[in-house]
């Protein structure tokens, strides 16, 4: 998959690197892009591990206030200028932005606690099809039928993978308890989390597009992420969750989330994203979700049912056919 996109990116050489001034952006978008995606597939392992000690709301909190923090020294400094410039329509989405962010991680984290990495995951990577499907009323872009005919198939994709995390599978063949009970299930309970965790990501990535044409990227991701930890901080309090008294280990696993996911995944993608076309960075995303199964599947001993692996593979289609 990760082979395949990056093809893509190369060929498509017309639409890489619109500011980049170096020779070898060919080269250096591919690499920054790889290390993006494996940067970003160890988040839901790193999640696992603090869970074990820590709620999902004080993760998601402290991982967005780490990478604001450790971003806070450069973006005041070097960047204080730049803030004096920023209109007030672009404060607003600034904050909207890290507000979509922060319920991303929100609803997401806590999937991880009723369903599996690899449906997680999965789910969550729908983000760029909705960023497709809402495109008309935001953005004025008429999506083709490549969308349509691709938002069937992960339609499909993600009722399969739902119907086997809460059915019991042998084989090629799936017992549902009855509709009732399916719907009331633990591991549907976390899919949809994961699906909500999409939509926020939808538009935290469509206002990505706009910004970022316009904010160098330690400013935006400074001002996004410092809205995302302010309104996690505000929902845990809410939530009357402390983000005192756990383990040294358990903050190791929430530094490791903010310094390796966050600061070097996420900020890479957007990166990315003003110097390459945003549907050309949603691509390169279809790849997290096949390296976090690797991942899973060793360090977490998750196997996935035949049919959570034919429901990803939909997904992961319906998503690359929408961004062609």
């Amino acid at each position: 998959m990760i082979v395949v996109l990056l093809q893509g990116l190369v060929k498509n050489r017309n639409k890489l690197c619109y500011t980049l001034p170096m020779k070898n952006e060919k080269t250096v978008i591919p690499f920054a892009l790889i290390i993006a995606i494996l940067a970003t597939s160890t988040s839901s392992v790193f999640i696992r591990y603090a869970q074990q000690d820590a709620p999902s709301l004080v993760i998601a909190a402290l991982r967005l206030s780490i990478a604001a923090l450790a971003l806070a020294p450069i973006a005041l400094t070097r960047h204080r200028a730049v803030y004096k410039n920023i209109s007030s329509r672009e404060w607003i989405l600034a904050i909207l932005s890290g507000v979509f962010l922060a319920i991303h991680f929100a609803a997401w984290i806590t999937s991880l606690e009723y369903t599996t990495v690899v449906s997680s995951v999965v789910f969550v990577s729908t983000g760029p099809l909705w960023v497709a499907l809402l495109s008309p009323l935001f953005l004025k872009e008429i999506p083709t039928r490549w969308v349509w005919i691709g938002m069937s198939l992960a339609l499909l994709g993600g009722i399969t993978v739902g119907l086997s995390d809460s059915c019991t599978s042998n084989g090629f063949s799936l017992s549902c308890p009855p509709l009732s009970q399916l719907m009331a299930g633990s591991a549907f309970y976390g899919n949809f989390l994961a699906l909500i965790g999409a939509f926020a990501v939808a538009g935290y990535l469509m206002i990505g597009r706009t910004l970022r044409a316009k904010l160098d990227l330690i400013p935006y991701i400074f001002l996004v992420y410092s809205s995302a930890a302010i309104t996690l901080i505000i929902t845990m309090f809410g939530a009357n969750e402390s983000p005192f008294g756990y383990s040294s280990t358990t903050y190791i696993y929430i530094i490791a989330l903010a310094l390796i996911p966050q600061l070097i995944g996420h900020s890479t993608f957007n990166w990315a994203l003003k110097h390459i076309p945003a549907s050309l960075v949603s691509i390169t995303t279809l790849a997290e979700p096949v390296a976090s199964a690797f991942l899973a599947f060793f360090l977490l001993q998750e196997n996935p049912s035949i049919f959570t692996l034919i429901g990803g593979l939909l997904i992961l289609a319906g998503i690359y056919i929408s961004s062609k």
